[in-house]
């Protein structure tokens, strides 16, 4: 009955909001006209109407800019800038530092550099690492010789091994020297993103270490570069999201001035120019298109959710599994890389458009990509899934208990985890554990059977405290299972995960399903 006059109220609520936006809509298409042209007022309606649009849509179509600068401007006002400037999370990544969907079962490290400033850039990479060479974009960069994107270390060119890599600016005509990796950024501004493994979280120094190995120096200046600073982010309440006010318009404002040309075509240039974001020119918005400037990043982002939890676009089932909630915008029931509906730029393979919102999708619910990373090779890069709600299709929410039943022999040659995240905003869910992660490495109990129950609650359930993850009463929130080095049964799909299983909080203990 309850589940009946819930249901009703959601349908009111959903026709009412139709009707007040449809009214919206009517407003604007019939303001007042006098002698055949808008009155001021009319005029001044409009004017706000179009700011506000454009501001909109280009706050969406800048989405992996946002999501980068995020991160850049989060970290520049923790570390400094600077192409000798890392920050590892030495400690692992927790909820404390709000990134997008951030793994805390490896050990990161970052750097953000100009390659304006500094030139062609090397990287001397240590073996071991698995890391992505990333334009401002979130292009991965491509390789000379056309084989490698944006890879580098056990993805990339060197397996690995460890090497040099060489990180050329757009246009760049100079002379390449022998010996390096070349890469060709799109843009001047680049995004080094690196990961370390660790065998057992009794002793993950080893890991930090080989972040710790990396030297980044321009191009025959070694020997008078500046000192490599390694500074530890763990534990800081970072902000390294997309930010969702004017700061936003003052990030492209700032890109604008660094990449010209580089960054847009004439288009999408011109609708910057639209907000007063022109190269060279001061950007000073008066107070009232500061406040609809604002409410445009707020609402944009808000929007980008919307398409980030859909589990369709442009008519790609984005399901994993017919019978399942997992999604993946590449890998899915109607795409599979190197096939995928669309590349890692998001251009349509097949109409050759680029799909926004696609890159949408992509870039509110994650950060980096590469061919490394979307592989369906056995044994290379991760296949992630994301489930945003539970097995009757109903969203996640802390205030439910659920079970999650992985098959035994779960498919992940270095590691699985699975890991919650805030609804709202994609950052790592800040549920009072130390890290709102569980995987393989925490040795999780499993079941007689050789499966394992894992039970996402905001109480752990009698004596299943090493198979819980805490959720917070009244916090939407949904869940991503990694697998790393996918096996065959995980690129075939023999091996299914189940879903996100509802179970009834007040049943004495017991674990019974909830069913309509």
């Amino acid at each position: 009955m309850n589940k009946i006059r819930l249901t009703t109220t959601l349908a009111l609520f959903l026709t009412c909001s139709a009707v007040a936006q449809t009214d919206r809509f009517d407003k604007l298409a019939n303001l007042p006209m006098e002698h055949n042209r808008p009155t001021s007022e009319t005029a001044e309606a409009l004017k706000d109407e179009l700011l506000f649009q454009r501001a909109t849509q280009s706050y969406i179509w800048a989405m992996p800019l946002l999501n980068t600068m995020g991160m850049r401007d989060g970290f520049a006002e923790a570390f400094g800038s600077g192409y000798n400037v890392m920050a590892i999370w030495e400690k692992r990544l927790d909820a404390k530092t709000r990134i997008t969907t951030p793994n805390s079962d490896l050990i990161y490290g970052m750097v953000f550099t100009d390659l304006s400033d500094t030139g062609p850039l090397v990287f001397e990479a240590p073996p071991k690492l698995q890391g992505i060479l990333l334009d401002f974009w979130q292009r991965p960069i491509p390789v000379d010789g056309g084989k490698f994107y944006g890879d580098l270390g056990l993805p990339g060119p060197d397996e690995g091994k460890g090497g040099k890599f060489l990180i050329l600016p757009p246009d760049y005509e100079g002379e390449v020297p022998e010996g390096y990796y070349v890469y060709r950024s799109g843009t001047n501004n680049v995004f080094v993103f690196l990961r370390s493994f660790y065998q057992s979280l009794d002793n993950i120094t080893p890991a930090v270490d080989v972040l710790k190995q990396s030297v980044f120096y321009p191009l025959g200046e070694k020997n008078n570069a500046k000192p490599m600073q390694f500074h530890d982010a763990s534990g800081e309440p970072h902000n390294m999201l997309p930010r969702t006010d004017i700061e936003a318009f003052e990030q492209l404002k700032w890109l604008v001035d660094s990449e010209g040309d580089n960054l847009a075509g004439t288009d999408w240039l011109g609708m910057l120019a639209g907000l007063g974001i022109v190269e060279g020119q001061p950007f000073s918005p008066g107070a009232r298109s500061k406040e609809i400037l604002s409410n445009a990043a707020k609402t944009a982002y808000k929007t980008t959710r919307v398409l980030g939890m859909q589990p369709e676009l442009a008519g790609v089932d984005f399901r994993v599994y017919e019978d399942r909630q997992w999604l993946n915008p590449i890998n899915n029931l109607d795409s599979r890389y190197p096939d995928s509906f669309v590349d890692l730029t998001f251009t349509d393979r097949e109409r050759g458009f680029r799909n926004l919102d696609g890159r949408a999708w992509f870039f509110t619910d994650y950060y980096s990509i590469s061919p490394g990373m979307v592989s369906m090779t056995p044994g290379k890069g991760a296949f992630y899934m994301i489930a945003f709600k539970d097995a009757d299709g109903d969203w996640l929410n802390g205030e439910n208990s659920y079970t999650l039943n992985l098959p035994k022999d779960i498919p992940a040659g270095l590691f699985w985890s699975v890991t919650l995240y805030e609804a709202e905003n994609a950052s790592g869910l800040d549920n009072g554990q130390p890290f709102p992660s569980l995987g393989k490495l925490n040795n999780p109990e499993q079941n007689a059977d050789g499966s394992t129950d894992l039970y996402l609650a905001p109480e752990a359930p009698e004596g299943k405290d090493s198979n819980w993850l805490a959720t917070v009463p009244g916090r939407g929130y949904f869940a991503i299972l990694r697998l790393y080095a996918p096996t065959e049964p995980a690129i075939n799909l023999t091996w299914k995960p189940g879903d996100i299983e509802r179970v009834d909080n007040a049943s004495e203990g017991k674990t019974a399903l909830v069913r309509p």
